[in-house]
């Protein structure tokens, strides 16, 4: 009797694994809990999501490169490439650096996030801020550590912060002929 409720209750738990297992591997993984509405604010206000934004709330338990992170989202393991910006590869000049910098802003801490999309990579395109409201994608870019990813972004805000790091020499565009990340990619 013993052994067949143990036999029961394996069942009914790996039952409830490959349905979570298949709502998250066909990209519904935000679907299965719902989050309220959340509303962030800063002293600034222009970072800030708007109340009308779904956020979700999620730890950062890993810093893949500038871009990419992970975050462990109702104890599920998700990836996460940072929306409207692309950052130097690791073994780019200033790789190291755009990672470092990622880190010093969200490793550890508790982000909200809000996606779109997923991307060819199974990476869920995300816009994401610290417990401040602040936008962490533009702030990757006012560090001087990302460019405006303009083929996938029109999002002029983006574009008016690299033009400002650029002016001011900040970051990677101290470097006199900094190489984007996707022309990069093509060597």
């Amino acid at each position: 009797m013993k052994l067949s409720k143990i036999k029961l209750l394996f069942i009914l738990l790996n039952l409830c694994f490959v349905q979570c297992g298949r709502a998250y591997s066909e990209g519904n993984c935000f679907d299965l809990y719902n989050s309220e509405n959340a509303e962030v604010s800063n002293d600034k206000g222009i970072d800030a999501p708007s109340s009308d934004k779904n956020l979700y709330t999620a730890k950062v338990i890993r810093i893949v490169d500038g871009d990419t992170l992970e975050v462990l989202f109702h104890e599920l393991p998700v990836m996460i490439r940072l929306a409207h910006i692309d950052t130097p590869e690791k073994k780019q000049a200033f790789g190291k650096r755009a990672k470092q910098a990622l880190s010093d802003l969200c490793f550890g801490q508790e982000i909200q996030f809000e996606f779109d999309k997923k991307d060819r990579n199974g990476r869920y395109i995300c816009v994401i801020y610290d417990a401040n409201g602040k936008n962490l994608n533009q702030e990757m870019i006012k560090l001087g550590m990302a460019w405006h990813f303009k083929k996938y972004s029109e999002d002029n805000t983006y574009a008016e912060l690299e033009k400002e790091a650029r002016e001011s020499k900040i970051g990677l565009w101290k470097d006199p002929n900094p190489i984007a990340p996707w022309n990069w990619r093509k060597n």
